[in-house]
Parts: structure tokens; C-alpha cells; sequence
């Protein structure tokens, strides 16, 4: 029996104004494609964002305004997006029997602020200062709970559990901004 395969890309980037999402899934020619949605829940809030403008097999690059969180100045400035635990889900029609549905760990500020860190940080030479090494190794030790945060949302289904390992590392990265007298860039 032929059957459409719905899958979307969520990459990781580190632009704070949006969030891109490709469709990346597979479709039976025998089957018809319509009433393509794009359901996105935010961080904090209980209803989605509905996206039904986008056509089948599309790349977008969505914004504060695109979702509906921003309805001032969109045509000159771009609020940030959150990070945190986002629900995206895609369907077609029969909409609540055909669709793919994700929990997405938005990086992009920690991945920022662990960039900034790592420009405050006196790293030219080949052969870091013990205290510098410190330094990076308690980055790549919050780097690797960060993925480790990433991990626990996206694909072991722990939205809570991942999404507090992010707060725990979000707050650790803070402070470590803060000594290095790093500017917050989200």
C-alpha cells in the first residue's frame, strides 16, 4: 500500500532572529498531497503557530513575526526567538491522521554565548595557560551537557528532563560569561 513518509529538518543555527525547517519527506506519487500545515508550539506557550502557506517540500527560514510573537516592526527590526523545547509538527490531510510530530531543543543563545566565552578567553597560544585550560575543559564539559540536553528532548522523548540539563548549562555559561566580562548577545 502506498503511503506518504512526512519528515522535516530542524538544523541547528546560531541566527537568534529565526528558525529554519526543511521538509524532508518522502511522497507517493499514487497519493494526493493536500492541506499542508505547519504547527510550531513555542517555548511557554499552549497553543501553536499555524503555517499553511508552505508548499510541499519546502525550506523556510521562519521569524518572531512569521509566529506570531512579534506583530510590531517587522518589516525593520526581528525580535529573538527563544530557546527551549519547541513542538513542531507537520501534516496533510486527513491533517489528524497523517502528520509527523517533533520536540526540538532550540541551542542558538548557549551556542552564542559559548562563542563569546571562547573570545574572551586568551587562547592564541598553541599551549593554553593551566587556567585557561580549565576554562575550556569546563566548556566542552557544558558543551557536551548541552548536546546532552539536546539528546534527552529530541530523541529519548525526555522534553522536561532535557529541558532542565539546558537551564542547569544556560545558567553555568551565564556566570562564566559574567567573570570574562562577556556582553549576553541573546
Amino acid at each position: 500500500m502506498a503511503k506518504h513518509l512526512l519528515a522535516l529538518d530542524i538544523p541547528e543555527t546560531l541566527n537568534t532572529k529565526g528558525i529554519r525547517i526543511s521538509d524532508s519527506s518522502i511522497y507517493s506519487s499514487d497519493l494526493p498531497k493536500e492541506c499542508p500545515k505547519l504547527e510550531i508550539t513555542l517555548p511557554g506557550f499552549n497553543l501553536p503557530s499555524v503555517i499553511t502557506t508552505l508548499p510541499i517540500g519546502f525550506l523556510t527560514t521562519l521569524s518572531a513575526c512569521d509566529l506570531g510573537i512579534q506583530v510590531f516592526n517587522c518589516e525593520v527590526q526581528f525580535n529573538s526567538l527563544p530557546d527551549g523545547v519547541y513542538i513542531i509538527r507537520y501534516s496533510l490531510s486527513p491533517n489528524d491522521q497523517l502528520y509527523v510530530e517533533y520536540n526540538h531543543l532550540r541551542i542558538t543563545c548557549a551556542l552564542n554565548t559559548i562563542n563569546d566565552i571562547l573570545c574572551c578567553l586568551d587562547i592564541s597560544n598553541c599551549e593554553p595557560e593551566a587556567e585557561v585550560k580549565k576554562q575550556l575543559r569546563e566548556l566542552w564539559d557544558l558543551w557536551m551537557l548541552l548536546k546532552g540536553a539536546k539528546s534527552q528532548v529530541e530523541y529519548c522523548h525526555h522534553p522536561k528532563k532535557g529541558g532542565n540539563m539546558y537551564d542547569y548549562v544556560t545558567n553555568r555559561l551565564n556566570k562564566i560569561a559574567c567573570k570574562c566580562g562577556c556582553s549576553k548577545t541573546c
